[in-house]
């Protein structure tokens, strides 16, 4: 393919992520897919060169742009040679006109924009839109770092995060021994760290993960309490079906999936009020911590959409205090950094409740946040919520978690 055929095929991935956006469709990375497998006759720098130029103008404008050539001409009147590649040629795109769409402005929407706490300087936008490395998570029992080093010498450990391992973004992983032999798995170190503000000094013995998804925290904690009977409920089947090829590569565990009706989750944990030792509710929510991964999301949140997320969060909170036991945990997470979706969310819900006390764990990573979005320093306070990650303070997804105890 020509430069100019390549930026053309890029116009007809961002219009098709654009569509898809409009009518909450397919994801990004899916539409990718399917449109290289309908263009096989791209080789694969093509297609590496057009998925990176899509890529780049999906993560450059937060506002929704009016077509993929608005977003792509957007970037062009910011890079002198991709504008000369606008020259009318055969596959190649028209030249630009003075007076055609162009899409301009920030990397965040505006009105979302608004909302971040008041701790989001320039620097911490920015790093929003980043691209994210690949984060795996390590079974102590199966490998270690000098073995790991030695397959990839590129890769850093936490010092903050026991099992955490981070290499460059789409590093090769699948088809390496660790990775057959179930000793890794992929996931964020904001999720481990998630999973490490679970453990507490009593072992539980019954624990609840509502909102399992795929299972990647629910295998994380299956490996750290490997005699605690879990129950990963989730109202998706084909998210629950997800977790069965990580759970066999992981090896036996005690984990029981439970597939929940939505909004009749109550009918099947009903057998389980006051019994959990621990319950986690990694709530569903915007995802604007993830941005890194998935930047058309941003494109996809609207305000009645926020709006029904929040409420739905708090549902699933109110379900999750009745499953703990007096003097069991119950966290909760989102992967968001929304103040409604975080320390609001767990100031109406837990810190403002009688019965429950937030207990955040002491962590090497994150900044303590109050219920007012501004961070805190006194964890006992009146109206303390969470803990905070960042993409730039931390180096992960953003996350909003916290811990509280049942009196």
């Amino acid at each position: 393919m020509t430069p100019s055929a390549r930026v053309q095929a890029a116009i007809d991935l961002v219009d098709a992520i654009l569509d898809a956006a409009r009518g909450q469709g397919a994801s990004a990375d899916t539409l990718a897919r399917q449109f290289f497998r309908e263009r096989r006759y791209m080789g694969s720098g093509d297609r590496r060169a057009v998925r990176d130029l899509a890529w780049r103008a999906v993560r450059r404008f937060g506002e929704l742009p009016q077509s993929g050539r608005a977003a792509l001409a957007g970037l062009a009147r910011e890079d002198a040679a991709l504008a000369e590649l606008f020259d009318g040629s055969t596959y190649g795109p028209a030249r630009l006109g003075e007076s055609e769409p162009v899409a301009a402005g920030g990397v965040i929407p505006a009105w979302i924009e608004a909302l971040l706490p008041p701790l989001f300087d320039e620097a911490e936008k920015r790093a929003l839109l980043d691209r994210a490395p690949l984060d795996l998570r390590y079974d102590p029992s199966r490998t270690d770092r000098d073995a790991l080093s030695a397959i990839w010498p590129e890769i850093v450990f936490s010092d903050a995060l026991p099992r955490a391992a981070r290499l460059p973004g789409n590093t090769p992983v699948e088809a390496s021994a660790p990775w057959q032999a179930g000793a890794i798995d992929v996931q964020d170190w904001g999720s481990q760290a998630i999973v490490q503000a679970c453990l507490s000094e009593e072992a539980p013995a019954l624990v609840i993960d509502l909102c399992a998804g795929a299972g990647g925290k629910t295998l994380a904690l299956s490996a750290l309490l490997p005699e605690a009977r879990i129950i990963a409920s989730d109202t998706s089947r084909d998210r629950l079906q997800a977790m069965e090829p990580r759970r066999k590569r992981a090896g036996p565990d005690r984990i029981e999936p439970l597939l929940l009706d939505p909004k009749r989750e109550w009918e099947r944990l009903a057998s389980f009020e006051g019994e959990a030792d621990l319950v986690l509710v990694d709530a569903p929510c915007s995802g604007s911590g993830t941005w890194r991964r998935n930047p058309e999301t941003r494109w996809r949140l609207t305000p009645d959409r926020l709006e029904r997320v929040v409420a739905e969060q708090a549902r699933l909170i109110e379900i999750a205090q009745r499953l703990v036991r007096p003097g069991g945990a119950l966290v909760y997470a989102v992967c968001s950094l929304l103040p409604d979706e975080g320390p609001r969310q767990a100031a109406r819900g837990l810190c403002d409740r009688e019965g429950w006390t937030i207990v955040n764990p002491d962590m090497q990573i994150g900044r303590l946040i109050g219920a007012d979005g501004r961070l805190s320093d006194a964890p006992q306070s009146g109206g303390f919520a969470g803990r905070l990650l960042t993409p730039h303070h931390d180096g992960t997804d953003g996350f909003f978690f916290t811990r509280a105890r049942r009196s």
